[in-house]
């Protein structure tokens, strides 16, 4: 019953997050009037995304995690836009902010580290005009043993390390729901904290933490929800380590897909559409499969 109301709130969320409605709003910004010319057009995308996202680019800037973003672009995509005549520089962050900021400051062309749920969360909060152009995988978010090895030993009074961002944090309480551990609110849906849990029987404590820190703290703690490229880097692996894993055939895969990323008048130019084209290739796909084995989840 818990999964199915995490899907059904999960479900409504998706209903808001238009993708076509992004598009739309962002060709327009770009394009201007009907009347403008080629020339104005490529012009003013110049003066509203990052150098690299203008027509004809050779060279396109993205912000990524190292695990498994970068990876992706370095190892595969890279090699791809290379045979277009286009250089990719990827530049690594390790937290969930910056990768945004520098977006929005045109520091770099795009970003590719998060969700939508994150996404327009983070553009509500900071008044940002980030847009996501295409869905490229999923990454099973899990629970993992830190001092107490099984769901079913946790002990009255555990302690549960969870993120301490709106989405992802409400993603690991309703992956605690899925687990029967406790329940929450109808209301909150994808914004949930702590403070939305109306029953908490095993009286579990939360440790809200940055989501990168999580796996360095799972000796301190009972249990952990961590994001899947977090615990990859910490040498875990999903598919083996998690004590429980969201649904990847359900709802929770749509919406938390990991989404390229760029400034909302920018999702239709050239480059940054030949990036999407090589973020959804086979080769990436196949890459996927190989290389990460469940830890994360193609989705195109």
């Amino acid at each position: 019953m818990a999964q199915e109301k995490k899907f059904k709130r999960l479900g409504a969320a998706i209903a808001v997050l238009s993708f076509a409605a992004v598009a739309a709003f962002g060709l327009a910004s770009c394009a201007g009037s009907s009347q403008a010319s080629t020339t104005d057009a490529q012009s003013e995308a110049g003066d509203c995304c990052g150098s690299g996202s203008e027509a004809g680019s050779t060279t396109i800037t993205v912000a990524a995690s190292p695990t498994p973003h970068a990876e992706i672009l370095n190892d595969v995509v890279a090699p791809l836009l290379a045979k277009e005549g286009i250089e990719l520089k990827v530049i690594e962050f390790n937290d969930y902010v910056q990768p945004n900021t520098a977006t929005e400051n045109k520091e770099v062309d795009a970003n590719f580290f998060q969700h939508q749920p994150y996404l327009d969360s983070f553009n509500e909060e900071n008044g940002t005009h980030l847009a996501s152009v295409v869905a490229v995988h999923y990454e099973p978010f899990g629970l993992y043993a830190g001092k107490t090895a099984s769901l079913a030993d946790l002990p009255d009074g555990a302690t549960v390390a969870i993120p301490n961002d709106t989405t992802n944090e409400a993603r690991a309480l309703l992956l605690l729901e899925q687990e029967g551990l406790i329940e929450v609110s109808d209301s909150a849906g994808i914004t949930a904290t702590p403070n939305d849990i109306v029953s908490n029987p095993k009286n579990l404590q939360f440790v809200e933490l940055e989501a990168a820190q999580i796996p360095r703290s799972l000796q301190d703690v009972n249990i952990a929800a961590i994001n899947a490229n977090y615990a990859v880097e910490a040498g875990l692996t999903p598919s083996k380590d998690a004590l429980a894993l969201e649904d990847a055939s359900g709802d929770a895969a749509k919406t938390y897909a990991n989404v390229l990323v760029t400034k909302e008048c920018c999702t239709n130019s050239e480059s940054i559409q030949k990036l999407a084209a090589a973020l959804t290739s086979q080769e990436v796909k196949d890459y996927i499969e190989t290389h990460y084995q469940g830890a994360v989840e193609a989705i195109f």
